[in-house]
Formats: structure tokens, C-alpha cells, sequence
């Protein structure tokens, strides 16, 4: 592997990791209230729903475990986000508070489309597996 391909690699599973992180700290912030936030009421239509996304497909994409999946659910909860809460207010994004939602979205697509980048929970156990197998 070229130098330049790794470091775009090593590059992509910073971006994964950061942007999964931040999306796990929305769910909690739903869900417990921490770091902060409100909490949402169990069973909340579409909130607890989406909480229970961010937490857990964001962990997903976060970790690096079964990332292409977690991430195009990630992106459409943040399309789903946009279009019923945030569209019908104002068409553009900046009128209408949905940046975020739409800026996620389209993120989460690109995470999908180019893969988890190469530092992943999945590539740590395969690897672990290679080397107990051949040890």
C-alpha cells in the first residue's frame, strides 16, 4: 500500500471515528441527558427512535463494526430529520435549522460509499484471529 493511500486511509478512519463520536453524544444527550441535553420520553415518536440511532448505529460507525450498514441508517434518519421537521418551514437549510441534519446526512453517505478506512474493531478481531490461528 502507498504511503499516500495509507495516510488517506488512516484519514478516513479519524474522520469515521470523530463523526461517529459526535453522533453517539446526540443519542445520549436524548436519551440520558448527558453530556447535556433534554431527555426524550420513551417511546417518543420520531425522537426516541432516532436517539436509539445515534446511539447505536453511531457506535457502529464509531467502532468500525458493520460501518457501510450503520452509516447509510445513520444517513437516512438524518434525511428523514430534514424532510419532516426542518423542510417544511422553509426550503433552505439556512432558514429552516436543518444544517446539521443535512450536513450528517450527506457525511454519513460518504462514510457508506467509502468504507470504514482501515483502523476498525472488525480489522483488530480478524487479526487477532490470523495470529492465533497461525500461532
Amino acid at each position: 500500500m502507498s504511503n499516500v493511500l495509507r495516510r488517506r486511509e488512516d484519514l478516513l478512519s479519524l474522520f469515521r471515528i470523530v463523526v461517529g463520536f459526535l453522533f453517539v453524544c446526540h443519542g445520549a444527550a436524548k436519551l440520558f441527558g448527558v453530556p447535556a441535553g433534554r431527555v426524550v420520553p420513551f417511546g417518543a415518536w420520531p425522537n426516541w427512535y432516532a436517539a436509539i440511532i445515534e446511539l447505536v448505529a453511531g457506535t457502529a460507525v464509531m467502532l468500525g463494526i458493520g460501518t457501510r450498514i450503520a452509516a447509510v441508517i445513520c444517513s437516512g434518519e438524518m434525511a428523514y430529520a430534514y424532510f419532516a421537521s426542518h423542510q417544511p418551514k422553509a426550503l433552505w437549510p439556512i432558514e429552516n435549522g436543518g444544517e446539521l441534519a443535512a450536513v450528517y446526512s450527506w457525511i454519513f453517505l460518504l462514510i457508506a460509499f467509502f468504507g470504514p478506512g482501515t483502523w476498525t474493531i472488525a480489522r483488530l478481531w480478524n487479526r487477532q484471529k490470523q495470529t492465533a490461528a497461525t500461532g
